[in-house]
């Protein structure tokens, strides 16, 4: 089950680290599965599955960028209409990622509607959709509102070691799994985190600022120290100093944050060893648990895990905690007893032998 992540590593004289990923399931276990995961300190967010997001606020659906959709059964893509009603009349580009046959998925939802006004409102919302293959290679297309959300703009792609999104400070990679269709597997991780302290600022004459953005992507990028940083200094005032100088007085790396998404996967005959690389060393696995151990045959039959199969999946990934969920209605009011048989499980594992990924 969720459990407090472990305390932050301190440092002497310095306030506890923050992470930069904040992740949270964005319904209850037993309803439509779906996590946000938002940014600290900027105005952005990812979302794992597009299925019911009624409490998701219209101002934190139009900080989502990339949105990744494991496969189209409804509870996982149902969600799509509210996002594009979000997003539409917007200046904004949304990229959406799903498994194979997603593009004509996201061209099938966009062709139920009209959209003869759409091409005259003022500003362009874009959505790009890309499709991975277990092959690894991808099809992508594009749909502007201007033109009426026209497929265009197809093209295909080679998906190494299947990252899907890649930037300074992220990446997102995919693993595909047989659900019985295929089914995407995520993890998002930071490369390094970059922490600033304020203290470090204040002692150089510097305040926090947008800037600071721009200042941790030099520093992933692994910028010389002689890189000349504007910075900001109290009362509007500038600065520009060396990279090398702000990394000595004000900063410091660690390793970087990473958390994986699995739901809907068959039994781990099938994809035990793919859960276990993309999640391995997670900080958290947010992972399906719908059926008991009792009913793991039930399970096997309607390509699921069980919430045994869950935890011992996550122990052989080392990873740092559980979140089970997408419980199964059959258990309603006896969810406790799904999170409980991932949990032991989970403990169960961490301390025995490490072998295969499930009996």
């Amino acid at each position: 089950m969720d459990r407090p992540a472990a305390p932050a590593t301190l440092i002497p004289g310095q306030p506890t680290l923050k992470p930069l990923l904040h992740p949270r399931l964005i319904n209850t276990p037993d309803e439509d599965p779906g996590l946000l995961v938002e940014f600290l300190f900027e105005r952005r967010a990812l979302l794992f599955d597009l299925g019911d997001l009624a409490p998701v606020p219209p101002r934190t659906l139009l900080r989502v960028t990339h949105a990744f959709v494991t496969h189209a059964h409804m509870d996982h893509f149902a969600g799509f209409d509210r996002l594009l009603r979000v997003c539409l009349g917007r200046e904004k580009a949304l990229h959406l990622f799903g498994p194979e046959g997603f593009v004509d998925r996201v061209a099938g939802r966009l062709a139920g509607y009209t959209w003869n006004l759409a091409p005259g409102y003022a500003n362009d919302f874009v959505i790009a959709a890309t499709a991975l293959h277990a092959d690894g290679s991808a099809m992508s297309a594009e749909f502007h509102s201007r033109r009426a959300f026209a497929r265009e703009a197809e093209r295909e792609a080679r998906v190494e070691n299947g990252v899907l999104l890649r930037e300074d400070a992220l990446t997102v990679r995919a693993a595909v799994l047989d659900h019985g269709t295929p089914c995407l597997a995520l993890r998002v991780e930071e490369p390094a985190h970059v922490n600033v302290w304020k203290s470090g600022l204040e002692a150089l004459g510097l305040t926090t600022g947008p800037w600071l953005r721009d200042l941790k992507r030099a520093v992933l990028r692994g910028e010389p120290d002689d890189t000349p940083i504007r910075a900001a200094r109290p009362g509007d005032g500038e600065a520009v100093l060396p990279l090398g100088r702000l990394r000595a007085g004000a900063l410091s790396t660690t390793p970087g944050q990473a958390i994986a998404y699995v739901v809907d996967a068959g039994p781990p005959s099938r994809n035990g060893g793919r859960i276990v690389d993309l999640a391995r060393g997670a900080e958290a696995l947010f992972i399906e648990a719908p059926f008991l151990d009792a009913d793991a045959e039930l399970a096997a039959q309607r390509n699921h895990l069980t919430a045994g199969q869950a935890g011992r999946l996550a122990a052989a990934a080392g990873v740092g905690r559980i979140v089970p969920f997408h419980f199964s209605p059959r258990y309603a009011g006896r969810e406790a007893e799904l999170a409980a048989e991932a949990e032991t499980a989970f403990r169960e594992g961490l301390v025995g032998p490490r072998g295969a990924p499930d009996r």
